[in-house]
C-alpha cells in the first residue's frame, strides 16, 4: 500500500517532460486514474501523469475499454494508446492467466503439428483479399537531422542547427489509412512505389521485408528452442503460448529501415587572428569539424530472434506471433520487436482467419552516427489495424 501511496504522489506531481517513467501494474494504473478523476484533474494533467507510467503487464484491449469512463478527452487518451502499444509484448497480469496445467512433451508436438497443418492448408491458402490498413506512427526523443552544411562550432545541444530538440515524451506522429491486398496471407507490394520522403521528413520508417507466418513458424521449429511457455486468454479463449529462438545462420530475417543521414567530414577548421579569434597569433583549432550531410541512405542488417507462438489448442490456428531481435549498439537501429494478431472475420459467406492487427516497436538512432556529441535514441511504435476484409475483384 505504502509503496502504491507513493506512486501516486510521484505520477500526479508535475513531472518534467524527461523524467524517468515509474513502473506501474494495470491495477495500480487504474488506482492512478481514478484518484485523477476524484481530484478533478484536466484531460492535459491526466495525460501527463498517464505519460511517467511505464507498465509491466501488458494492457489489453478489454481492460483499455474498461478504462474509459476514466478518460477526461483526447489527450488522455492518445496516452493509454500509447501505453497500449508499449506494453504489447508483454504477459498480462497473472490474475487473467489460466491456471491450468502445462502440455506434456507429446501434447505439445501434437499441438505443433497441428499449427504446421494449419499454416500450410488453411492459412497459405488464402484467397486474394482487400483490406483497409490503418497506420499509427507514435515517436519519441530527437527529429532527425536536417540537410546542413557548415561547422558545428561552439554549440549546445539547444543551438546546434543540425540536432533538433523534440519531447521526449511518446506521441502520435502520423495516422493514414490506405488499401491493400493479399494472397495467401501474405501482403502484396503497393502498385505504387512508396515515394515518402523517409529521413528528412523526421521519420525513419522499416521499408521491410517482414517476417512472414509461415517462415516464422518454419524456422521456430527447425531451430528446436520450441517450448511451451504458458496459457494466455486471447478474445476469451484458452491459448497455447510456445517460446522460440532462431540463430541468426538459420534464418534469412533481416530489416531494411529508411533513412539516416550519411555526414561527411571535411576537415577541421583552425581560428586565427580576425577569424573567430582575434586574440591569437593564429592557428589555434576550432572545436569543430566542417560536416556535410550529402544524402539520406537505408540501414540494412540481418539478425537472429526470439518470440513467442499462440496457438488454439483445438484447431491449431495461430491467432498471435510475437518476433524481437537484436542489433548492434553501433547499428543505427538497436533493436526490433513486431507482435501480430489473426483473428476470424466473414468474408464472402466464409471465415477466414487474416491478419487484423500489428504492433512495430523500435529503437533506432535518427541521426545515425554523424554526430557522436549529440548521441540520441528515438523509440518508435507503429500500429497496424486491418478491416474492411473483401474477395478481391
Amino acid at each position: 500500500m505504502k509503496r502504491l501511496a507513493m506512486l501516486l504522489v510521484l505520477l500526479t506531481l508535475a513531472a518534467p517532460a524527461w523524467s524517468t517513467p515509474k513502473k506501474a501494474t494495470i491495477d495500480q494504473l487504474k488506482d492512478l486514474l481514478t484518484s485523477l478523476q476524484k481530484a478533478n484533474k484536466t484531460d492535459q494533467e491526466t495525460a501527463t501523469a498517464i505519460k511517467q507510467v511505464d507498465l509491466t503487464e501488458e494492457l489489453t484491449g478489454s481492460t483499455m475499454q474498461s478504462l474509459g469512463s476514466l478518460i477526461p478527452g483526447p489527450l488522455s487518451t492518445e496516452q493509454i494508446y500509447v501505453l497500449q502499444a508499449r506494453s504489447a509484448l508483454l504477459p498480462p497480469p497473472p490474475a487473467e492467466l489460466p491456471a491450468d496445467t502445462a502440455l506434456d512433451p507429446a501434447a505439445q508436438q501434437a499441438l505443433l503439428a497441428k499449427a504446421q497443418d494449419y499454416v500450410s492448408k488453411a492459412f497459405s491458402q488464402l484467397p486474394s483479399l482487400t483490406a483497409s490498413r490503418m497506420i499509427a506512427r507514435f515517436q519519441d526523443s530527437v527529429e532527425a537531422v536536417h540537410t546542413y552544411t557548415g561547422m558545428n562550432h561552439g554549440t549546445s545541444q539547444d543551438t546546434d542547427p543540425n540536432w533538433q530538440g523534440d519531447d521526449l515524451n511518446i506521441r502520435l506522429v502520423t495516422n493514414i489509412t490506405k488499401p491493400v491486398e493479399s494472397q495467401g496471407g501474405l501482403e502484396k507490394p503497393p502498385a505504387t512505389k512508396d515515394k515518402t520522403n523517409w529521413g528528412p521528413n523526421n521519420l525513419v520508417a522499416s521499408v521491410g521485408p517482414l517476417l512472414t507466418l509461415p517462415q516464422v513458424l518454419q524456422e521456430a521449429n527447425a531451430s528446436g528452442t520450441l517450448k511451451f511457455l504458458r496459457w494466455e486468454l486471447i478474445n476469451g479463449k484458452k491459448t497455447a503460448v510456445f517460446s522460440f529462438s532462431v540463430d541468426k545462420k538459420k534464418t534469412k530475417f533481416s530489416v531494411q529501415y529508411c533513412c539516416f543521414p550519411d555526414t561527411d567530414t571535411a576537415g577541421v577548421l583552425t581560428t586565427g587572428a580576425g577569424i573567430g579569434n582575434p586574440q591569437s597569433g593564429g592557428g589555434a583549432p576550432a572545436d569543430g569539424n566542417l560536416q556535410t550531410i550529402s544524402e539520406w541512405k537505408p540501414f540494412k542488417a540481418s539478425a537472429g530472434y526470439r518470440g513467442e507462438l499462440f496457438i488454439d489448442p483445438d484447431l491449431g490456428v495461430v491467432v498471435r506471433t510475437i518476433t524481437q531481435a537484436d542489433f548492434k549498439k553501433s547499428d543505427f537501429v538497436h533493436n526490433e520487436s513486431i507482435r501480430t494478431d489473426f483473428g476470424a472475420q466473414s468474408i464472402a459467406g466464409k471465415t477466414l482467419v487474416v491478419p487484423i492487427q500489428s504492433i512495430t516497436a523500435a529503437e533506432i538512432v535518427p541521426n545515425g552516427a554523424s554526430f557522436a556529441a549529440h548521441y540520441a535514441v528515438r523509440h518508435s511504435f507503429v500500429t497496424q489495424t486491418y478491416s474492411d476484409y473483401k474477395l478481391a475483384q
